[in-house]
């Protein structure tokens, strides 16, 4: 419940720990998804400080979406409750392209829940919902509302005793996959070790180069934060703060990469070979595409297709292995766009014909070779600002910026 003690976030590689003290429970909640393992993993830490026993209502909510949006999604969300294995499934029924189940469930026996966004909210609201007045849950999962899931367990703490809690929110194909991955995840001794796995790693990781400048901020930035940011947000997550739709992004996963070279080359070599596997037989590729559905946009902006030859002169420069030119992969194929036509969302099929990667980025030079009066590159749809997305969508607008990419 929030009140108005002090919150003390920190944020460190591969975790986030919030603190808070209230009503004498220390409340220690340390957030984190595992190396391998497709799940967020809380772990909180209950401390009773007064010299008493304490018996706890905790209620942990999330308000699945499953979906593009809250408003596609609300009535959808189909939710059921496995007693025996002490969780919550929650399928999107209508997302076919995205049909994994997600789950919810804790290392403490589930003692009521509940589905039901308007018992559980009442007149109050996320900062203090009417439900955590009542006796109990009131156990309504009932399809074709406004779904939420939330979990009530009861903790009893004795005299200034300590106890950890895990709460699992994660997603797997099938419930029997579900099942399995929580069953390991209830054991906080398991959760813990996890946890130290996830810190190595990063450690490891980031460690790998550091920055001395006579700026302390600009070393905190560039001493892990800023290749941790790269990794996990941009080119695992595929996500942005507008943008958070998980698809690849030829450009912006392309260029995200050379940074990681420094630290990992073998992430910007796969990067290129898996970008080239989106480029069309004419040259031209896909905008963005999503790996779990096969569907992308191919469009007409202008700069996507040159970050392949750019990036991979990039890696070869700095590792001098040549032998990424000789690796070969498919080509996209589908029907190029009409005269007047921007775009096209679809799914592309692999073609039969086959490149090198250095064939590739040959091609994308080329297909880039149109110029307009001042001699300039045309923008085509868009290139790099994507604000200019207008400028050139009628054949007639070029790009300073292209030009100097082409340097």
């Amino acid at each position: 419940m929030p009140d108005n003690n002090d919150y003390y976030v920190t944020y460190g590689f591969g975790y986030a720990r919030y603190l808070h003290n209230s009503n004498n429970i220390v409340q220690n909640l340390t957030v984190f998804v595992p190396n391998e393992d497709s799940l967020k993993i809380n772990i909180l830490n209950l401390k009773n400080t007064l010299p008493r026993k304490r018996t706890l209502k905790l209620v942990y909510y999330i308000k699945p979406v499953l979906g593009e949006d809250e408003i596609k999604s609300n009535g959808y969300i189909n939710l059921e409750f496995n007693d025996n294995s002490n969780m919550i499934f929650a399928k999107n029924l209508a997302n076919s392209d995205f049909d994994n189940i997600c789950y919810v469930s804790s290392s403490e026996k589930i003692t009521s829940y509940t589905g039901d966004k308007k018992f559980f909210f009442g007149k109050g609201h996320l900062g203090n919902p009417e439900g955590l007045s009542a006796t109990e849950l009131n156990r309504d999962l009932r399809f074709g509302e406004n779904s939420i899931i939330a979990i009530e367990l009861e903790i009893d703490l004795e005299a200034f005793e300590n106890k950890e809690i895990c709460l699992l929110l994660g997603e797997e194909k099938t419930k029997l996959e579900c099942q399995d991955t929580a069953y390991k995840y209830m054991k906080l001794s398991y959760c813990n070790d996890e946890l130290n796995k996830v810190k190595r790693f990063w450690k490891e990781l980031v460690e790998k180069l550091q920055v001395y400048t006579p700026l302390e901020s600009t070393n905190i930035l560039l001493n892990g934060w800023a290749i941790y940011q790269t990794l996990s947000c941009r080119l695992w997550g595929k996500t942005g703060f507008y943008q958070s739709g998980g698809a690849f992004g030829y450009r912006d996963q392309l260029q995200d990469s050379i940074a990681i070279k420094y630290v990992n080359s073998n992430i910007t070599k796969e990067q290129i070979i898996t970008h080239s596997k989106h480029q069309f037989l004419e040259g031209d590729v896909e905008h963005w595409w999503h790996d779990e559905t096969g569907k992308g946009i191919r469009t007409r902006f202008s700069d996507d297709l040159l970050w392949l030859p750019f990036v991979l002169s990039d890696y070869i420069r700095y590792t001098n292995d040549y032998s990424i030119l000789d690796i070969v992969t498919n080509y996209k194929q589908g029907a190029p766009l009409e005269e007047g036509i921007d775009e096209r969302y679809d799914k592309y099929e692999d073609s039969e014909i086959k490149g090198t990667i250095y064939e590739h980025a040959i091609k994308a030079i080329e297909h880039s070779f149109k110029f307009g009066d001042n001699g300039l590159p045309k923008i085509g749809s868009g290139d790099w600002n994507d604000g200019f997305s207008t400028v050139g969508n009628k054949g007639k607008g070029e790009s300073v910026w292209l030009r100097i990419l082409y340097v």
